[in-house]
């Protein structure tokens, strides 16, 4: 299947013909955060094979590409986000490319293409990099930074798994040691904060610190650019390859923030985490060997969100993170002072705040550049090629906006989640708190409204950019561990039915309500090639377990659809092609009742396209289009309409 480039007009996608195209994918995978084949944090390492790891098989080897890629287009999907990370390219040192693995990622994304599924490279990260309890960047780069890899757990300057969990223990759950879901505390650890910072501002935080001759920054970012660069000479002649995610949930690291975080109120829902209140300096305090005595945030059932409580003592064996003769850029710019009998006193509480007198925007200043530079690098591989981009996700949330300049073929891939079921691991329909607008709400109806405010706010942020640009949500989904695994433990005692699933059906029916009431593109997270049923191991990355595929679920490989979870949640009819302007989408579950409303434009050649399930449709089907020519393909699970006339027309397909 051969597919045509893609383009952008307003908030739509658009195919060569006109057609108004509606982007439904899956993030693919997991597991490419983490080396083959064993490299999953359910795995233990101290990391010093990081030069030697290599992320061939990531997703799946290739002779696996059949199976999972049918397997996903029989579901439906026409786009996947297909991750890679800096580590995977660069792992060897500077400017040593993997070959090997390039070539492969090239394989993988020419074969999608041949299974009619878009693409578009995502350069993932999650808090930096695997050495600091995430995925991402290099290892080598620390010792250019001056940071010793090795004593990054020791000294509380990250939340590791390798590193805090006991393996000996059967306890698969340890929140004692590695509380579940936490890994994106490290945002405010110290290791997160200095990296980040140098990464987006180092010419101004630390205009003295110079990396083989450049600016910190400027080699940073340079060496991630230039990595990409080599995956975009690999995908330049695929024209199913949309274009390039600019960076998977960038950190902010301390930029904007007062020394002594005096400028956040924890008490209106900041941070959105639980855990360490880490304060700039506290942390790059503690990274220097001192101990201290720091506030913590726990999660309040009540108020449905972390707030301060209690304190916690780190870096309890006074270890430094420093290589001898380095120090924090910080220090030596002036920031804070650490004295010679152990205490530490900030010099500058707004150093993180402004620069040259003026306070420092880290969307306007920071993120937009550097978001305009990736768009040169890659664009002068492919001057067609679409950039993705989102703010960091804990801000997004709440300030859905993006503020600065974006580069032209600009895409709002913010992301979203249900908090509430993605922290807690817990879906409590039909009651759950909205976070947003700090209340509970009763009822699927009204939980449903709530998803359609809160992802309602991603596309009208689009309508700003640019004079208007197409949302797509890179990522959202669920966990499948929900409420205790107790899906896997009914799996376990032989039962089988989709009735297992039910909870999960029904989160995922609902968001994709709201995606449908909005037309919103969307590529959910994730598909995971390698997921088990271990809570140890999920999606073989921190304890996430958000894969729609799990060879636990696998009972007859002759069937594609055997090991899909919660299937009747995610393939569901949508319309992937509308002649004309789509005006209303909407699918009832439980009836099965499908409906799409457009304005129909007879000049535009080519039919609508609606992706009709045999899932949800398992007797057939009956279809009504008064003004349309009707073609089925019941094989391909796809029906083609063809406009006779410029009219509002309506389709509906209930189930015989």
């Amino acid at each position: 299947m051969e597919l045509s480039k893609l383009h952008i007009d307003g908030q739509w996608f658009t195919d060569e013909y006109g057609r108004r195209v509606i982007l439904r994918g899956v993030n693919l995978g997991g597991d490419c955060k983490v080396p083959w084949p064993d490299g999953g944090t359910h795995i233990p390492t101290d990391f010093s094979d990081h030069r030697e790891v290599s992320f061939v098989g990531r997703p799946f080897p290739l002779d696996e590409a059949h199976e999972h890629l049918s397997r996903l287009r029989g579901w439906g999907f026409n786009v996947l986000r297909l991750l890679t990370t800096w580590e995977a390219v660069e792992h060897r040192g500077p400017g040593e490319y993997d070959e090997e693995y390039l070539d492969y990622y090239a394989k993988i994304c020419d074969m999608a293409g041949r299974y009619g599924l878009f693409v578009f490279v995502d350069f993932h990260q999650d808090v930096w990099s695997r050495m600091t309890g995430g995925d991402g960047a290099p290892c080598w780069l620390f010792e250019k930074i001056g940071i010793d890899y090795t004593k990054i757990s020791a000294a509380d300057a990250a939340l590791v798994m390798q590193m805090k969990y006991d393996y000996s223990d059967p306890r698969p759950r340890q929140e004692e040691n590695y509380p579940t879901m936490n890994w994106f505390t490290n945002y405010r650890y110290s290791v997160n904060g200095i990296m980040w910072t140098l990464f987006f501002a180092g010419r101004d935080f630390a205009p003295e610190m110079l990396i083989d001759g450049k600016n910190v920054q400027d080699y940073l970012q340079g060496h991630y650019i230039d990595s990409m660069v080599q995956v975009a000479k690999r995908v330049k002649d695929m024209p199913h390859v949309l274009g390039f995610d600019s960076l998977n949930e960038p950190g902010q690291g301390w930029i904007g923030s007062a020394m002594d975080l005096s400028d956040v109120d924890y008490y209106k829902g900041e941070p959105e985490m639980p855990g360490i209140i880490w304060s700039p300096v506290n942390a790059l305090a503690a990274s220097h060997g001192l101990c201290l005595e720091v506030p913590m945030a726990k999660v309040s059932l009540l108020k449905g969100r972390p707030v301060p409580r209690g304190t916690v003592t780190v870096n309890r064996n006074r270890v430094s993170i420093w290589l001898p003769g380095h120090t924090d850029p910080f220090q030596s710019a002036g920031a804070w002072e650490l004295k010679g009998d152990g205490s530490f006193a900030i010099l500058r509480n707004d150093f993180f705040r402004t620069v040259k007198g003026k306070p420092v925007e880290f969307e306007e200043d920071c993120l937009s550049p550097f978001m305009g530079r990736v768009a040169d690098a890659v664009r002068s591989i492919r001057k067609d090629w679409m950039i993705f981009g989102e703010k960091p996700a804990e801000k997004a949330f709440y300030h859905p906006r993006l503020s600065g300049s974006m580069p032209e073929n600009f895409i709002n891939a913010t992301h979203w989640y249900d908090n509430v079921i993605l922290g807690l691991k817990m879906v409590s329909y039909p009651v759950t708190r909205d976070l947003l607008r700090d209340r509970w709400v009763f009822g699927l109806r009204n939980i449903e409204n709530m998803y359609v405010h809160q992802l309602g706010r991603f596309r009208e942020a689009s309508t700003a950019i640019n004079g208007g640009c197409p949302t797509l949500i890179g990522e959202f989904g669920i966990p499948y561990d929900i409420n205790g695994a107790r899906a896997y433990r009914k799996w376990d005692r032989g039962k089988r039915n989709g009735r297992i699933w039910k909870k999960h059906v029904q989160a995922l029916d609902l968001m994709y309500n709201a995606m449908d009431r909005l037309f919103l593109n969307s590529t959910q997270w994730n598909y995971t090639a390698s997921n088990r049923n271990d809570l140890r191991a999920g999606d073989g990355w921190n304890q996430e377990d958000l894969s729609i595929f799990s060879r636990d679920q696998q009972t007859d490989k002759n069937d594609s659809s055997s090991g899909g979870r919660a299937l009747e949640g995610f393939v569901r009819p949508f319309a992937r092609l509308v002649q004309g302007t789509p005006l209303e989408m909407k699918f009832d579950l439980m009836s099965g009742l499908f409906v799409l409303v457009f304005e129909a434009d007879p000049d535009i050649p080519e039919p609508t396209e609606i992706f009709v399930p045999a899932l949800q449709y398992p007797r057939g089907y009956a279809i009504e289009a008064q003004g349309a020519d009707i073609v089925e393909d019941r094989e391909g699970q796809v029906v083609f309409l063809k406009a006779r006339k410029k009219e509002r027309l309506a389709v509906r397909i209930s189930r015989s």
